[in-house]
């Protein structure tokens, strides 16, 4: 399987440990793993303001780019689930609703949503890993983002009172040394929503705020998920409140031991 790697544009630039660790995981589990250079944003932020035209042409040289591929993997749920799911409307031609009228999909073919997992999902549900290199001696709390919850089903959502389920927790329980918990509330949003918190920015600060004081309250040392961005909002606030926190993307802690 030769698989393409995907690094948000805002992992590549404010966290790029967490695409080196991603890379190196990978080919430590022996996957045929290869980092197209000329990749860009996959047009996510846009989209959200409601400007699907101007996604339009990041998701097509993101589309072509990653045709040669049978799996493109990403360390970011967000960026996963928009290009999964959103990503076959803009690229006919539509928004991210409904299709254009008088276009048809075979017009702007997609591939890359049917290939397109995060780097959690690609563990779990496609390698089936049962060891992992990690070493990570501390407490962490994990955190379920929604995207992740709600259109990757990472974690089970509790509104669907199914059994309760983690794949981030069960990859996180591979790694030697590893205390693992979750906050009261897992599934809760942290207030950050892309968009949302640059709208509506007082609410989104006031649930981060409860967000990290539910993780603190767990004990542990650091705050791990599989989306830096609401790592970095929870981060943000964290170090304006002067909290205790520490933040980690899941990728490093799986990786912490190469």
């Amino acid at each position: 399987m030769r698989v393409g790697l995907f690094i948000p544009c805002y992992i590549n630039a404010a966290y790029p440990e967490v695409g080196i660790a991603t890379f190196k995981l990978l080919e430590h589990l022996g996957v045929d793993i290869d980092y197209p250079l000329p990749q860009t944003c996959c047009g996510q932020p846009m989209a959200n303001a409601g400007f699907e035209t101007s996604a339009l042409p990041l998701a097509r040289r993101l589309d072509a780019l990653f045709a040669p591929y049978e799996r493109v993997v990403t360390p970011s749920a967000s960026c996963a689930a928009f290009i999964r799911i959103h990503h076959p409307a803009i690229l006919a031609g539509g928004d991210t609703g409904s299709r254009a009228k008088n276009q048809t999909e075979d017009e702007h073919p997609c591939h890359t949503h049917e290939k397109i997992v995060d780097l959690c999902e690609f563990l779990h549900d496609v390698l089936r890993v049962t060891a992992l290199p990690g070493v990570f001696p501390h407490r962490v709390s994990i955190h379920n983002s929604c995207h992740g919850v709600r259109e990757l089903r990472l974690s089970s959502a509790s509104e669907l009172n199914i059994p309760r389920y983690s794949k981030i927790a069960a990859l996180l329980a591979l790694v030697r040394g590893i205390d693992i918990t979750e906050p009261e509330r897992p599934d809760e949003c942290c207030g950050f929503g892309g968009m949302f918190a640059v709208e509506v920015p007082a609410v989104s600060a006031c649930m981060g705020r409860e967000k990290v004081r539910r993780h603190l309250a767990t004990g542990a040392e650091y705050i791990t998920g599989a989306d830096s961005s609401c790592l970095m909002h929870m981060q943000g606030i964290a170090r304006r409140e002067k909290l205790p926190a520490r933040f980690i993307h899941v990728a490093q802690i799986l990786a912490s031991g190469l």
